[in-house]
């Protein structure tokens, strides 16, 4: 069977590599290469955006917390996608009307002084590699399963792609992946509901009885997971401000020709992702049932490979040729997922440390456009490096608690200062500084010392720290602004940038 499965993967691979050829014949300019030159509709940005968002956390962590651990796991889909009314109702036409590549140029252009965008580099950078982690360990523990190749294998092959996308398409090339693979994931979530349906009498609640029937009530109750009373707000809480702080959806704002097409696009997203997150559950209660929760953890302790595992029942079982088809099938739309999503956080890694910290820290704007695009391809390089790395750690971990705490770090150290920036007008370079720093320290430190981590021995008791954390990096902003002592000069330009950032005039790109 695994040469099917073999087929089935390069296939979908040979598209993407074709898109990326196609792409790099269009890439030329930095605006090209971080930005796609900021031509894509609405759909299309819409669907790259879902895409973006549909990762593995989504697509094989979502479902593993549902299977293992009832609604508790529901909740992460339910608070994903309510993160998008705060970007679309406040962030996402600012965002694209102050900056120009990065979110290092939203706060550059309010604060214009070397040291407050390298803080946003550094926020930018620690995000990002975080949220890469769980990414890398999905493709793992998917690769594994799928062809049977060692875990440190998938993940070498992973990071090897992933370059290859960025380092020689760019924006256009990751942003047409990410159309692709959504096409692919919302196809398949479909058939995979259809067929959950015919299972259980197209009777949905069917899934509920039979998760109490076979695992108790308690699995349709609060606590198996989320144990702490303040889990679930901060939960909540992480999904709504840290997804405007994550670096590689907010730089798709900058796709766009206008703001009012970033707003569309964030319509587009709602509805797509809003439609797959609501299948998550359905499948993560499917796979408890027919596969059972012993089946899932013997396979991968975390959960993730849940949602193959019950492609392979619905499809026959183990060992029969549509059980191994469906399986093949599951897995490369997954791989293919992890592929997409890696590569538009390295995009946007690679362009805040050429954008942002060569050109604009190093050089001081000195630098011409073919220096500046080869800088980003070079820096890819060592991105994959380190996704590499970590990704080799990860093996065993719930990919969607892993997202956590890429979250959380982008809730407390970048939400903060990119709101501030926007609309506080004695916020100043050192309360960049002290909100950077604060956030991101306090959301690591209780994050590694909470039950995510440590488990029964957590010095932290709630899972995910931005309960904590995220008023603590406002804190960290606030003092740090007030030390830093009042700039008349960074005050009156707070007319300017609020000016720009509602109407969009003067817009250079």
């Amino acid at each position: 069977m695994k040469i099917f499965t073999l087929v089935i993967f390069l296939a979908i691979l040979a598209i993407t590599l074709i898109v990326t050829y196609w792409a790099a014949k269009r890439t030329s300019t930095t605006s090209e290469f971080y930005a796609a030159g900021g031509n894509l509709s609405a759909k299309e940005n819409g669907f790259a955006l879902a895409g973006d968002w549909m990762s593995a956390a989504a697509f094989l962590g979502f479902t593993g917390l549902a299977s293992l651990y009832g609604m508790d796991g529901s909740l992460y889909a339910v608070c994903a996608l309510a993160a998008f009314l705060l970007i679309l109702m406040v962030v996402a036409e600012p965002i694209r009307n102050t900056g120009r590549f990065t979110l290092g140029d939203v706060i550059a252009y309010r604060m214009r002084r070397p040291e407050a965008r390298l803080a946003a580099v550094i926020g930018t950078a620690v995000v990002n590699l975080a949220y890469m982690i769980p990414q890398m360990a999905g493709a793992g523990a998917l690769m594994k399963l799928l062809l049977g190749i060692p875990y440190s294998t998938a993940v070498i092959l992973v990071g090897i792609g992933m370059v290859i996308y960025v380092r020689f398409g760019g924006m256009i090339a990751t942003t047409w992946v990410q159309i692709i693979k959504a096409v692919l994931l919302l196809i398949t979530a479909a058939v995979l509901v259809v067929w959950i349906l015919v299972e259980i009498g197209y009777n949905p609640l069917n899934l509920f009885s039979g998760i109490e029937t076979k695992y108790s009530a308690k699995m349709l109750a609060p606590g198996n997971y989320l144990k702490h009373p303040l889990d679930a707000l901060s939960l909540a809480l992480s999904f709504v401000f840290g997804v405007a702080g994550l670096p590689h959806i907010m730089t798709r704002f900058f796709t766009v020709p206008d703001a009012k097409t970033a707003r569309k696009s964030v319509l587009w997203l709602m509805f797509l992702a809003g439609s797959f997150f609501l299948a998550t559950t359905l499948i993560g209660f499917a796979s408890a049932i027919f596969v059972g929760q012993d089946a899932i953890r013997a396979v991968d302790k975390g959960g993730n490979l849940a949602l193959p595992l019950l492609a392979q029942y619905l499809g026959g079982g183990a060992g029969t040729f549509g059980g191994e088809i469906f399986l093949a099938f599951v897995c490369a739309v997954a791989f293919a997922t992890i592929l997409a999503v890696v590569a538009g956080l390295t995009l946007a890694t690679s362009g805040t440390i050429a954008h942002d910290l060569y050109v604009n820290v190093i050089k001081k704007g000195h630098v011409s456009e073919a220096e500046q695009v080869r800088v980003a391809k070079l820096s890819t390089l060592g991105v994959g490096v380190l996704a590499i790395a970590f990704g080799l750690l990860a093996e065993g971990v719930n990919v969607a608690v892993l997202v956590i705490l890429a979250i959380a770090v982008a809730a407390s150290a970048n939400f903060p200062i990119i709101v501030l920036s926007l609309f506080w007008r004695r916020f100043n370079t050192a309360g960049v500084i002290g909100g950077v720093a604060v956030g991101l320290i306090s959301a690591v430190v209780l994050a590694l010392m909470g039950p995510a981590f440590l488990k029964a021995d957590a010095i932290f008791p709630i899972v995910n720290p931005t309960i904590v954390s995220l008023p603590l990096g406002f804190l960290g902003a606030v003092i740090g602004t007030y030390l830093g002592g009042r700039s008349m000069e960074n005050e009156a330009r707070f007319d300017e940038v609020m000016f720009r950032a509602q109407t969009g005039v003067g817009i250079d790109a």
